[in-house]
């Protein structure tokens, strides 16, 4: 069985400097198609195929038959990496044309066909696809499978046809004209510009214009946003004014551009007023913050326990505190003006999403505050909003239905979901991008939304795994052309579908993970499966789902055939799925996770190690003083129990070190990706004894390259995991002294341990804390 490179060296420095680069990469990208939770960055999955699929030259000893010609090859084949990783390079035909070359020399002209069965964001089988590889993808997860549809099925099926609208059908690109997915991107710019003028006559007296005042240009200027605060009841018995519940005043922090808002409050009338001025201001403060609030009549002290209460009985209300708008000269801040607010108020929604949001209190913050269901995290006004766009989706797919016939294109009469390759599944592919559209518009379009000073714009709901509770929020203008437009949406979705691959066709299945893998073989396998209970993408997915239901029932009847998610096989161990014991949720997890790799053990290629992604979490739990990751352990012993050794484990230093997630928190910027072969039947037994022997035998050789590849010292440990669990995993299993089989912690424990006497005859100047 012939070594893979990713067994044995990677040019780690390169593609961590591309993974964490591609973070900040937005024109153009797969990622701004719509949001995904812990996206694995494209470079990263594209090194990582490559590397999985190319023999290493030691495998290959009548070739190189010195450690100096192998080590020469091993350049040659990095180099291809450090080419294929840069983001210029994505659809760099001679680029891409090498490393196919490659994987074609080392697979025999017959690579395996690439699945990952938790695909999520699709980036794994997108990759695949990029390097000429047949891919298929699952996941239980409806939004995860329009998603990777939308990336690898959609594009290929549909490359090379011209636009059908009747406005572009006639154009001529220069060059090669509508190659790839470009005829399919200006469709879904020209329907949604229709739906978008459409929307504007329904419901544009919903937002009117402001009148600006003479020093600030006068006439009429459009309104970006309108900032509310939230407010209850002062429970002192003194006052009982309706106060204010407002992280910051601040409302433009730009040079030159400075702007707040003054709290005027009258202690007699018990009444609050809001002034907005120009200019710099020091010293003002919010509110409210991570201890709870205060009066701004009384100034009385307020705890969040009064402000839950409040909230949950249905007391919680919202005053407009400031106008941005679109002035000649860049962004107007004014007051409030009571007949915006009376326009606001008017608007009265025909339908709501009236499910309930889950019952998880690490996540979702706002049901302790009375907002219970999806519908309480929208105004009425961004209710009548969304389902206005949303119902726009299904017309504007009849219209590119008929000038799909009109134009020439045959029809089958099949749907999209139903294999259909005609006018009516082109149809549905042009409503797919609309109702990502209008359900991007909502991560905006709702009060969970913030204000941002320093950047002068809105901040979309999900600036993390998990939905906030917000005290002051922007209602923004979907007909600005800022963030929340349907234009600016759709722009960010029609460049991502650009630059797509085409030449490769891929499928994509709604399936649990485990059933996804029945009756398949010879599979390389690449996956990123669920982080124990790190992200509940079921619970996160519903805030979307809402609305690309609503959109797209008619085009996806299967996909979208339930009310909300599904919940009940997710893979992850949240205790309040299981009545809250943490003990049944554990045990759900990793019998699940077993049983899933059990199937990849069984269907994976003898061809290709099997890959994983896994975003560790560096410390979870204190076990009689040591540190220890319990999702971390339980992933390993799935994969040990299943049948699967550890030949490589590499991290990948993938996310940008400002994220929020990262902040505050001891969250590795990496994901460590693990390359796994099935065991040998044979495998024989082993001690502890001779479990310790071989790590401080190969241990200390191991580490020499991965220092050489600059890894972080944080990232050491788990860059060290490698060789020492396939030490540990290349035995049937380990017994202890006294007879019992050491645990996968003990395992990790022991490995720890080798690595800091490693560490410390290298460096003596580290603490054991430090290493």
């Amino acid at each position: 069985m012939k070594k893979k490179l990713i067994e044995v060296a990677l040019p780690l420095e390169a593609i961590n400097k591309e993974s964490a680069r591609e973070k900040s990469i937005r024109h153009g990208h797969p990622s701004t198609l719509h949001l995904w939770w812990a996206r694995r960055p494209l470079a990263a999955c594209r090194a990582v195929l490559f590397a999985s699929l190319v023999d290493d030259p030691s495998s290959l000893p009548e070739e190189f038959p010195t450690e100096e010609a192998q080590q020469k090859e091993r350049d040659r084949l990095f180099k291809i990496i450090e080419d294929l990783v840069k983001w210029e390079n994505i659809n760099n035909k001679d680029v891409l044309d090498a490393a196919k070359c490659e994987i074609m020399k080392s697979t025999g002209g017959n690579p395996p066909p690439v699945l990952d069965p938790f695909c999520g964001g699709g980036s794994i089988p997108l990759e695949a696809q990029r390097l000429g590889l047949k891919a298929y993808a699952s996941d239980l997860n409806p939004v995860a499978v329009l998603i990777t549809k939308a990336l690898i099925e959609i594009p290929p099926k549909f490359a090379g046809q011209p636009p059908v609208n009747p406005k572009d059908s006639k154009k001529k690109l220069p060059g090669m004209g509508w190659e790839g997915a470009k005829g399919l991107a200006a469709d879904v710019r020209h329907y949604g510009e229709w739906m978008r003028k459409e929307a504007e006559v329904k419901i544009g007296h919903l937002y009117p214009k402001v009148k600006l005042p003479k020093e600030q240009g006068g006439g009429e200027a459009t309104v970006i946003a309108w900032i509310w605060a939230r407010t209850v009841k002062c429970p002192n018995p003194g006052c009982g004014a309706e106060m204010p519940l407002v992280r910051s005043f601040e409302l433009s922090k730009k040079t030159g551009r400075e702007a707040w808002i003054e709290v005027v409050t009258s202690k007699s009338s018990k009444s609050v007023e809001y002034k907005v001025h120009s200019g710099r201001i020091k010293g003002i403060e919010g509110t409210v913050n991570r201890k709870g609030a205060k009066c701004a009549i009384c100034d009385s002290p307020v705890g969040f326990p009064h402000i839950r209460s409040e909230g949950q009985e249905g007391r919680m209300n919202q005053r407009l505190m400031a106008i941005v708008a679109e002035g000649s000269r860049g962004r107007v801040y004014l007051s409030p003006m009571e007949e915006h607010v009376a326009v606001a108020t008017s608007a009265k929604p025909n339908w709501k999403p009236e499910a309930v949001l889950p019952s998880n209190p690490r996540d979702f913050k706002t049901p302790n505050y009375g907002m219970t269901t999806f519908a309480d995290l929208f105004t009425p006004r961004q209710l009548v909003a969304l389902t206005t766009f949303s119902d726009l989706v299904e017309k504007a797919r009849e219209q590119a239905l008929a000038d799909a016939i009109k134009s020439g294109m045959r029809d089958d009469g099949k749907g999209i979901e139903g294999g259909g390759t005609g006018a009516t599944a082109y149809a549905d592919a042009v409503a797919t991008y609309l109702g990502f559209g209008v359900s991007r518009m909502s991560n905006t379009l709702c009060t969970i939304a913030r204000w941002t000073p320093a950047r002068d714009q809105t901040v979309t709901a999900f600036a993390r795994q998990a939905l906030p509770m917000t005290w002051d929020y922007p209602e923004v203008n979907p007909f600005a052309e800022a963030a929340g437009d349907l234009r600016v949406s759709l722009q960010s979705i029609s460049d991502a579908i650009d630059w797509l691959p085409t030449l490769e066709s891929g499928r994509v299945a709604q399936l649990d993970a485990r059933a996804s893998l029945k009756q398949l073989s010879n599979l390389a396998v690449a996956t990123d499966p669920p982080y124990y209970d790190n992200i509940g993408y079921a619970d996160l997915s519903d805030f979307f789902y809402i609305w690309l239901r609503r959109s797209l029932s008619q085009v996806y009847p299967v996909a979208c055939s339930t009310l909300l998610t599904p919940k009940t096989e997710e893979l992850i161990a949240s205790p309040y799925r299981h009545n809250g014991s943490r003990q049944k949720a554990e045990s759900f997890f990793e019998s699940g996770l077993k049983e899933v790799f059990k199937e990849i053990c069984r269907a994976s290629t003898e061809a290709a190690p099997m890959t994983l992604f896994y975003a560790y979490k560096q410390s979870e739990t204190e076990d009689g003083g040591r540190t220890a990751s319990t999702g971390w352990e339980t992933m390993l012993k799935g994969l040990l129990d299943s049948g699967f050794e550890v030949t490589g484990t590499w991290p990948m230093r993938s996310e940008l070190s400002n994220r929020p997630i990262a902040s505050g928190t001891n969250a590795l910027a990496s994901s460590v990706v693990l390359a796994c072969r099935p065991r040998p039947a044979d495998a024989s037994l082993g001690t502890r004894r001779e479990l310790l022997r071989q790590l401080q035998s190969e241990l200390p050789a191991t580490l020499k390259p991965l220092q050489k590849a600059n890894i972080a010292p944080v990232d050491l440990p788990q860059a060290a995991v490698g060789p020492g669990m396939a030490v540990f995993s290349r035995y049937s299993k380990v017994v202890e002294s006294d007879g019992t089989e050491m645990t996968v912690r003990d395992a990790l424990a022991l490995i720890n341990q080798e690595l800091d006497r490693v560490l410390a005859e290298q460096d003596s100047e580290y603490d054991p804390y430090t290493r």
